[in-house]
């Protein structure tokens, strides 16, 4: 029913300041109507929306719903008891349907064929016996193409992770991919990328990542350098991670939360069974820094639209 994860809105102190960041980041980004938005190269959609404000918080999330289906989902969260919202939040539309999760996070459904990203050529490799590339320099084609081609998932904090994943699995559809075992839920919206949601077990709510899909490994780390040159924080990274396999870099933002780059993620079919593992997050690279499960957002109750 859900299709996947359409946009992510936070608010933010600072729309400049974010602006410069998101920019850096490899994001384009424009004005609409007084909010910022960001999307990626090549792609015709909103990827990222900020809304001022004094402090920064996660404000709502957006998934797409097939064509066809919004009726069916009304009438599955009139079963769940899921009250609808009679008007959005402010600084957001009123398309779709607006339900609020366990935690009280406003969640945007949307009845939109998710758009297309750019297409990328292929990085033919030669690895140990099978030589797919011969008589090219690839060099110097890697740096062709860097930039975010368009946002594959996003993790939250919660306190709540076992009430998280019943409504979006029960209620909204989502699946269960694999956990971390108590502390990271994985969801995914069936066959495709390994999860496009999930969930950190913390004290409290909070925005901890989102992650964007760039063309390769080597785009990965050339982002990360870009990054380096215009003062950002080191990050963390390079590494590839053990529970979804994608290679990753992390830089935070601003304030306080993550914001990733991956690719090469494992994709799941109807055939995909989830486990528990006990595992670290990354299976090579450096350990991530002591802030990495931070949670910086304010702990005060939520305001409800």
């Amino acid at each position: 029913m859900i299709t996947g994860l359409h946009h992510y809105a936070l608010q933010v102190p600072d729309l400049e300041v974010a602006d410069s960041f998101l920019n850096d980041f490899g994001l384009e980004t424009a004005d609409k109507d007084g909010t910022l938005v960001a999307s990626c190269a090549g792609r015709d959609q909103e990827q990222v929306r900020l809304i001022r404000a004094d402090e920064k918080r996660l404000h709502h999330v957006t998934f797409t719903v097939a064509r066809g289906r919004t009726d069916a989902l009304r009438e599955r969260l009139e079963r769940a008891g899921t009250v609808v919202l009679p008007e959005p939040p402010a600084g957001t539309t009123g398309e779709g349907l607006w339900v609020l999760d366990p935690d009280g996070t406003p969640v945007q459904l949307i009845e939109q064929d998710p758009v297309l990203a750019r297409p990328v050529a292929g990085v033919p490799m030669n690895i140990g016996a099978e030589h797919r590339r011969v008589g090219r320099r690839l060099w110097t084609e890697v740096t062709q193409d860097t930039m975010p081609r368009r946002l594959g998932h996003s993790l939250l904090f919660t306190a709540q992770p076992e009430a998280m994943e019943a409504f979006y699995t029960t209620v909204l559809d989502l699946h269960v991919s694999d956990r971390i075992k108590g502390l990271v839920t994985f969801l995914n919206a069936g066959p495709g990328d390994h999860h496009v949601f999930g969930f950190i077990r913390s004290t409290h709510r909070g925005f901890h990542h989102a992650s964007f899909e760039v063309p390769s490994i080597d785009a990965i780390a050339l982002g990360a350098d870009r990054m380096r040159s215009r003062g950002r924080d080191e990050g963390w990274g390079l590494g590839r991670h053990t529970v979804g396999s994608n290679f990753f870099h992390y830089n935070r933002d601003p304030w306080g939360s993550w914001i990733e780059w991956f690719s090469d993620i494992d994709q799941i079919d109807d055939s995909w069974v989830a486990q528990d593992f006990e595992v670290p997050p990354h299976l090579w690279g450096a350990p991530p820094p002591p802030e990495f499960l931070q949670n910086h957002e304010s702990s005060a109750p939520v305001i409800r639209p």
